[in-house]
């Protein structure tokens, strides 16, 4: 099977502004690389038809160091002229997807699923987006995910001193044909205004990893993502 990935590569990186500083969030220098480095040497190389990077702030520094192609795979490029929010940047992204279904990766999260697993929870739920979720800890910077079986069934605002739950990882099959659905505003939050409001339609299924999760948006995780892969 032969997939397109969208890379939402656009982070302005505000909370990361003091420890970095010049480049967009997923360029930011992780082990002596790009951390987006780290994300696209995770894929299963061999199954991608063609990346997309969704790139906005600074998208030149992106286009400038990746070019055309990364490992062979031809790289293309969706241009926000302004900032679309993850929902308008995803929008604009699928226009570039001719494969009939899309991984989408947040470009500031690494999170090691097992891709084939994942896929099959997506293809057996006959439904148009998988989210994959993490069990976390002390999960406060992130709202959490209710699920049976394997339906995501409601979304929980960030709640303090929470002492575990499911996180959505910012990573997504979904089937192209979710442009029909998206809403037509050209920003929006592709997580508040669309994923929460699609829950009451069923159009979500979960997939839980117990993979290596971590998100570089603040400078403590920021660090620990340079002991990690190093």
């Amino acid at each position: 099977m032969k997939f397109d990935v969208i890379i939402l590569a656009g982070g302005l990186g505000t909370r990361l502004a003091s420890v970095v500083k010049d480049v967009p969030k997923p360029m930011a220098p992780v082990a002596d690389k790009p951390f987006l480095d780290h994300i696209l040497n995770a894929l299963p190389l061999g199954h991608v038809n063609k990346i997309i990077l969704a790139v906005g702030y600074m998208s030149d520094k992106v286009i400038n160091y990746y070019g055309d192609n990364f490992e062979e795979i031809p790289i293309v490029y969706s241009v926000e002229d302004e900032p679309l929010g993850t929902g308008g940047g995803i929008g604009l992204a699928l226009n570039h997807v001719t494969q009939d279904t899309a991984l989408i990766l947040n470009g500031d999260t690494f999170f090691d699923v097992n891709y084939e697993d994942f896929w099959q929870i997506h293809k057996d739920s006959n439904v148009p987006i998988t989210l994959a979720l993490k069990q976390m800890q002390s999960p406060d910077r992130y709202g959490t995910v209710l699920m049976q079986k394997n339906t995501i069934v409601k979304f929980n605002e960030k709640v303090k001193d929470l002492s575990s739950g499911l996180i959505n990882g910012g990573c997504y099959w979904v089937n192209r044909n979710i442009l029909e659905v998206l809403p037509k505003a050209e920003k929006y939050s592709f997580e508040k205004d669309f994923l929460e409001v699609s829950v009451q339609k069923n159009y979500l299924a979960g997939y839980i990893s117990d993979g290596l999760f971590i998100d570089i948006g603040i400078p403590e995780d920021y660090e620990r993502a340079q002991q990690i892969f190093a």
